[in-house]
């Protein structure tokens, strides 16, 4: 069993994966500022005596450093980062902080303390609007239209210097969508949200038919965990998620059923997009995942019933 490190760690996924480490019988150290995590995303297992709670700011070098020394770090799991997207559009700072800043002061930790073991949670935004086009590990051309796209593409190149440089093992996944128990923001958190406050008219940004795959956070931490603990050198990619795609207006029609509304005016603000550095629609090619033996165990529409029963309404 290891002592494992988990940057964000309050947050939807990382409560997630701390479960299931813990489960298998590791020790997790969990660190968040609370920007976006939640101390009762964790409070199943706050007092499992091999579960540590930090209340820190991943972007401080020194304290990432006194953090892994102390409880003797083996493994690091780094998804300490912006997740709402929109929000960083009206302030690229916090993308640079949150995203990126975060994963150069776990770099630096690792290097200075000598932790080998690292994987990144990445995101599809890395590639940018490529519609049309099968989104493989190796495309070319990367060019995120999102400031987030763009730290967690800086990432994935520091992290790439920082694992040649010093022997590290690292593990990325580039996300798609994911959702399911404690989701706290996206486009089906959005539409409860203001389905709660006007259960007869529903805003929907863009004109309904964006449609992108949805992976379901337990299928997604499985993964996570089974494929951290593989042996590897260097730096392996691989893009994960689901074959399927939903669209917007389709996650709205569950949602309201989910509600019990049937009488409920769509309100489209326009265009093919939410929101300036969305991406619409993408294809993932997932064959090298696949190829492992590795698939999800919830489809597209899957995942989003399956959240939508999860959550508390």
């Amino acid at each position: 069993m290891e002592r494992i490190l988990i940057t964000g760690g309050a947050g939807f996924i990382g409560s997630h994966l701390a479960e299931k480490l813990l489960a298998q019988g590791h020790t997790v150290v969990s660190v968040d500022d609370l920007a976006l995590g939640r101390r009762e995303n964790f409070r199943s297992y706050a007092n499992d005596d091999r579960f540590t709670f930090i209340e820190a700011d991943a972007t401080d070098v020194d304290g990432m450093e006194q953090v892994i020394r102390a409880n003797g770090i083996e493994r690091v799991y780094h998804l300490a980062a912006n997740s709402d997207i929109q929000k960083s559009a009206a302030d690229p700072g916090i993308d640079y902080k949150n995203t990126f800043a975060t994963t150069y002061a776990v770099l630096e930790a690792m290097r200075r303390t000598g932790v080998k073991k690292l994987f990144f949670s990445s995101t599809s935004a890395v590639y940018g609007d490529k519609r049309g086009q099968a989104l493989r590990e190796d495309t070319g051309g990367l060019a995120p239209i999102s400031y987030y796209g763009s730290a967690k593409l800086a990432s994935e190149a520091f992290i790439s210097a920082y694992s040649y440089m010093n022997g590290m093992q690292t593990l990325i996944f580039r996300f798609p969508n994911v959702i399911g128990p404690r989701l706290t923001h996206g486009v089906i958190f959005d539409f409860i949200r203001k389905l709660q406050v006007d259960p007869k008219h529903l805003e929907i940004l863009g004109d309904g038919t964006q449609c992108k795959p949805y992976l379901y956070v337990l299928d997604l931490v499985d993964a996570i965990v089974d494929f951290s603990f593989r042996t590897r050198e260097g730096v392996e990619i691989y893009n994960i998620g689901v074959d399927t795609a939903t669209t917007v207006r389709k996650i709205a029609d569950m949602v309201c059923d989910r509600l019990g509304l049937t009488d409920v005016e769509y309100r489209f603000t326009g265009g093919n997009v939410g929101w300036k550095g969305d991406v619409p629609a993408f294809q993932y090619d997932l064959s090298r995942i696949y190829a492992t033996g590795w698939c999800a165990g919830h489809n597209s529409d899957e995942s989003v019933r399956a959240t939508l029963e999860s959550l508390e309404i």
